[in-house]
């Protein structure tokens, strides 16, 4: 377990960095919703396109891939919805539930395949979020939608405000350049090349710190059954049954365990945002995200090791 841990210690120690200075809110103002944008439009892109666009793709089982992590997620999806009248879950608190089950936090996951692997984890990684966002995110969508928390007056409005940012979603755009770049033959030819890679690689530690800086410890004192039962079923469930189907599908491999890495991941910051959007329990979303975020620093080495990840 100690290279697991030698490889993830460094990004969760960036995390708790960002815990700290968004505790001792510096450097203030608004500082850090700027930044995010930042790294959300700019820097993570970029270092999408980069990837992407100079990656020997061929190399990733893309179909098994994707029918392993998509398939996982609109299962346990699925499976949430079906069992929502016996889980006696308010519509708001079921969407944040359903959230917390279905998003991942993209900057854990692409820190720690590089960290693990190198640029062959990032190539898969890359691909995994190239498949997994506008999954998530559309299935996010239609939970709001079929739960009925989006007021009549806002509903509409709210709806295709969430479809025209899934469409202008930059990381979604993001990989389709990187794949077009790539596929075409075109690729990225320097001097644009090594500007790209060079905002790119600013991406991941700020991406990181800033998500520490997004937790909301106070949350934590109003979670309850639903958190729990979120935080089990991604961080625990979602992984083994990962990797139960890796094993039948025959992938093996560091695609093999970036999946199970993407599948431990906890779930994504902005799903606080899409909750307050959509009316959702913002504040179970906020608990949601900071203890998944906490527990996964836990469950994540477990988890690869038990798994064999080396």
């Amino acid at each position: 377990m100690s290279s697991i841990v030698d490889a993830l210690a460094p990004l969760f120690a960036l995390i708790a960095l960002g815990a700290v200075l968004g505790w001792v809110r510096f450097p203030g103002g608004d500082f850090w919703p700027r930044l995010e944008r930042v790294i959300y439009y700019l820097l993570f892109p970029a270092m999408l396109v980069a990837t992407l666009a100079s990656a020997d793709v061929s190399r990733v089982s893309v179909l098994p891939l994707a029918a392993i992590l998509l398939g996982t997620m609109i299962a346990l999806g699925a499976a949430l919805w079906l069992t929502r009248k016996r889980l006696a879950l308010s519509p708001p608190v079921f969407t944040s539930a359903f959230q917390g089950v279905v998003r991942f936090n993209t900057y854990v996951g692409v820190a720690g395949a590089g960290a693990l692997y190198g640029e062959p984890g990032l190539t898969v990684a890359a691909v995994a979020i190239a498949l997994m966002v506008p999954t998530a995110n559309i299935l996010c969508v239609l939970a709001f939608i079929v739960s009925g928390t989006i007021s009549d007056h806002q509903g509409p409005a709210s709806v295709s405000k969430s479809v025209l940012a899934l469409a202008r979603n930059p990381l979604i755009l993001a990989c389709l350049v990187g794949v077009a770049l790539n596929w075409s033959g075109i690729g990225l030819p320097d001097p644009g090349a090594s500007a790209i890679a060079l905002l790119g690689q600013a991406a991941l530690p700020l991406g990181l710190v800033a998500v520490g800086v997004a937790l909301r410890p106070k949350a934590l004192w109003r979670s309850g059954r639903a958190f729990w039962l979120s935080s089990a079923l991604k961080l625990v469930i979602t992984p083994i049954l990962v990797l139960a189907l890796a094993w039948l599908a025959g992938l093996n491999g560091v695609d093999r365990n970036v999946a199970l890495l993407f599948a431990a991941l906890p779930t994504a910051t902005s799903a606080y945002i899409l909750a307050r959007q959509l009316g959702g329990d913002a504040e179970l979303m906020a608990a949601i995200i900071t203890g998944q975020t906490l527990l996964a620093m836990l469950t994540m080495p477990v988890m690869l090791q038990l798994a064999g990840v080396a």
